[in-house]
């Protein structure tokens, strides 16, 4: 697998990074370090296995206390937190995490689904929920997307072949020709390059659209119309949004 070297000297530190974010090819970011904490070690060693073939690094621990130790001594590009097992005590672990080393990306999974344990989770600190049961390639996805996604919040300009967006003024360029689009329109064509080349469900983009909202059947009707404009304004500048039948949508470039 091909690594893009697109962090300093200083580590793999988004924070660090130089404001130029340039995505052409890869489509992993870089090897990431990871910890695992769960109860379920079948689970956990699934993971593992999974995450270690794409050329990541992975801890894994049963117990909380010693996965506090770890976060406390050592840096992680994310942390996989289970909530079955831990509760209240793995809410308190965010919150402790937001307040104190905040850069550590954390995604929580956990086998309630309902839209008030996400809700309670986001708001205690995690970066992203997913429910059990989920495919491991999905977990995957959602690891590089967190990362991406603390890059970019250092970046001022984004770049993916001829495409180039300008944080600063949300502004959308493909070969330097102005493309006007909406604010819905620009949230969602910046998650689809976070995610390029995955395959990202329509749920999930509701969620990261709508929040809360999203559990309405009629966000998913809006959330068609918006990648049905965008992907107008894109296909006639060589860029697809492509559907994948049952599962979602992904970005493509077809020049």
């Amino acid at each position: 697998m091909i690594k893009a070297n697109l962090f300093s000297e200083s580590g793999n530190n988004p924070d660090n990074c130089n404001t130029e974010f340039i995505q052409n090819c890869p489509e992993s970011l870089y090897q990431m370090k990871i910890l695992i904490v769960t109860a379920e070690m079948q689970l956990a060693q699934d993971i593992r296995r999974y995450l270690e073939q794409e050329d990541n690094l992975c801890e894994l621990t049963a117990d909380m206390n010693e996965g506090r130790s770890l976060i406390g001594q050592f840096s992680y590009d994310c942390i996989l937190l289970d909530l079955s097992f831990y509760g209240e005590d793995g809410l308190r672990l965010l919150q402790d995490l937001r307040r104190g080393k905040g850069s550590d990306r954390v995604i929580v999974i956990s086998a309630k689904n309902s839209l008030e344990d996400k809700v309670m989770a986001l708001k205690a600190g995690a970066d992203d929920y997913l429910s059990k049961p989920f495919h491991l390639a999905e977990l995957s996805a959602r690891f590089e997307a967190v990362t991406r996604s603390r890059f970019l919040k250092a970046a001022t300009h984004i770049v993916f072949q001829q495409l180039k967006i300008d944080t600063a003024s949300r502004a959308v360029y493909i070969a330097d020709r102005d493309i006007c689009l909406t604010k819905t329109e620009y949230e969602l064509l910046l998650f689809l390059i976070i995610n390029k080349g995955n395959v990202i469900a329509k749920n999930t983009i509701a969620e990261h659209l709508n929040g809360q909202s999203a559990i309405h059947p009629e966000s998913y009707d809006i959330i068609y119309e918006h990648i049905k404009n965008l992907k107008r304004k894109l296909v006639s500048e060589g860029y697809r949004i492509k559907s994948v039948y049952g599962s979602g949508y992904k970005f493509i470039a077809c020049v």
